[in-house]
């Protein structure tokens, strides 16, 4: 069912403040920004190997990451793992019992289709599955 870890999602305050650090002090290749209106999130990209780091900016107070920075601050927020087929990776999940945030795909970063596991389904650590859109 999961190909590879598509990306880590970190939850910041300020993309600003936190991509030199990735680009600069780490030396990660820096590929750009992009607004993820449905998430009310701004996003920058790192490639490291086949992974992409994934700095998540909240664009709204009612965003999801502006919830969870006021909770928890600066941090992981999630684990995107790839699939080939989401609609039957969140089937298989459901079938085992796993709860669901989302119980279909939605739109995410880079065309990719995406949906959450309930992190009390996944022993605390919020879990995407993410199609790739290209």
């Amino acid at each position: 069912m999961l190909s590879k870890i598509n990306h880590i999602g970190i939850a910041v305050t300020s993309l600003d403040a936190a991509v030199p650090f990735y680009r600069d002090n780490l030396g990660m290749a820096f590929t750009g920004t992009e607004e993820v209106a449905e998430q009310k999130v701004r996003v920058a990209f790192f490639q490291i190997g086949e992974t992409k780091i994934e700095l998540l900016e909240p664009m709204a107070e009612d965003s999801p990451i502006a919830k969870f920075l006021e909770k928890n601050g600066n941090g992981i927020h999630h684990i995107a793992y790839e699939v080939d087929d989401i609609e039957a990776a969140i089937a298989k999940l459901v079938a085992d019992g796993a709860r669901m945030i989302d119980s279909s795909p939605r739109n995410g970063a880079h065309g990719a289709r995406i949906a959450f596991v309930h992190p009390k389904s996944s022993g605390g650590v919020l879990t995407e599955l993410c199609q790739s859109g290209h």
